[in-house]
């Protein structure tokens, strides 16, 4: 069989055992670099724009753009950062309260317990309540665990590391956005004229669809933020600006999302005896979840040119095959295949 393979086979065969090899052993710490470079290829239109717009090269376009981003990502960061550390504080100052709190809650289940199993077998209500005081034991225990000071001294001894990570990820957008079309000039150097012209048309195919993609993804946290604050301000007005925006912020992270932030909260209320606080996060967090599973597959279907179904079923086989990240990458995946089909590069035409 290796007998009749070409020498392009043979070296299509061996870069894509380097590609595996090298992804399993390099991306995982190559993180920063590939953000970045995924970064300056969404920026990379907006510097073509400032090109075109205003007639000066492509090193002032990347350093105008370069710099409006940071000035973004700067003043979205340190209001973020700032809010969530003085509430991280915050709540780890309450902890010991949540806990007693929580408590005092147990006991009077317990007491009401008491009342209405007098009529059990004494075994029944002796294995209910050490169940009971088992779990809450084990809950109020993690808690603890978890904002303890050396389990903060310890995320807070990373962050050096983090800066690191976010100083090679600003160098390496600004080089790759200054790079971007020698980069693409060299990798079309190892195609054939007919091979360059297909890689370009899905070059050209993918750009749109990618940035359709994350103008989808964008328009549906815009409604997920909307949603969130009128929510919100009909039931905890008080924090409703802060805590939309960290619905907001968490609801970009695939299947998780918003329910993250509005289960605990509602079910807390629940247990604390606030009733119709805890049913309007409840009923809210479903509110976002149906907003979320409904709208998004119409709208990216509509954005990145895949039927609503198509995009669905990407969306679970990734998520079910790779993970969260699946979620994202399944259906990009299917775009590149249909990118792919459309200019050439894979052909299916056949008849059973």
């Amino acid at each position: 069989m290796f007998r009749y393979l070409t020498k392009r086979q043979w070296v299509l065969i061996l870069l894509g055992i380097l590609l595996v090899v090298a992804g399993y052993y390099i991306l995982p710490v190559s993180v920063p670099l590939i953000v970045a470079f995924v970064t300056a290829l969404f920026l990379n239109p907006s510097v073509r724009w400032f090109q075109f717009r205003f007639r000066i090269n492509r090193k002032m376009a990347v350093t105008i753009v370069f710099l409006l981003f940071l000035i973004f990502i700067s003043i979205i960061g340190s209001y973020a950062v700032t809010r969530a550390v003085s509430q991280i504080v915050q709540i780890a100052d309450n902890v010991p309260t949540y806990v007693n709190q929580v408590n005092g809650i147990i006991a009077d289940w317990e007491e009401s317990m008491d009342r209405y199993a007098q009529n059990l077998p004494e075994e029944v209500v002796n294995n209910l309540t050490e169940g009971i005081k088992r779990n809450v034991r084990a809950m109020t225990d993690s808690i603890t665990a978890n904002f303890q000071l050396d389990r903060m001294a310890s995320a807070a001894a990373k962050i050096p590391e983090y800066l690191v990570s976010i100083l090679v990820y600003l160098i390496a957008l600004f080089l790759f956005m200054l790079e971007l079309p020698r980069l693409k000039e060299k990798a079309y150097q190892h195609f054939t004229e007919d091979t360059a012209e297909k890689v370009k048309f899905m070059n050209a195919r993918l750009s749109y669809v990618v940035f359709g993609f994350l103008k989808a993804q964008f328009f549906v946290s815009l409604i997920i933020l909307f949603v969130s604050f009128i929510g919100l301000i009909w039931i905890a007005p008080e924090v409703a600006i802060l805590m939309s925006i960290i619905i907001w912020l968490i609801d970009f992270i695939p299947i998780i999302g918003s329910i993250i932030i509005l289960g605990p909260w509602a079910l807390f209320d629940l247990l604390s005896g606030n009733i119709v606080s805890g049913t309007k996060l409840a009923i809210l967090a479903f509110v976002l979840l149906a907003i979320r599973r409904t709208v998004e597959p119409k709208v990216m279907g509509r954005h990145i040119g895949l039927s609503p179904l198509a995009t669905l079923i990407a969306m679970y086989l990734g998520l079910q095959l790779i993970g969260v990240i699946g979620f994202i990458l399944g259906p990009l995946l299917l775009i590149a295949f249909n990118s792919a089909k459309e200019a050439g590069i894979i052909k299916l035409n056949y008849k059973i």
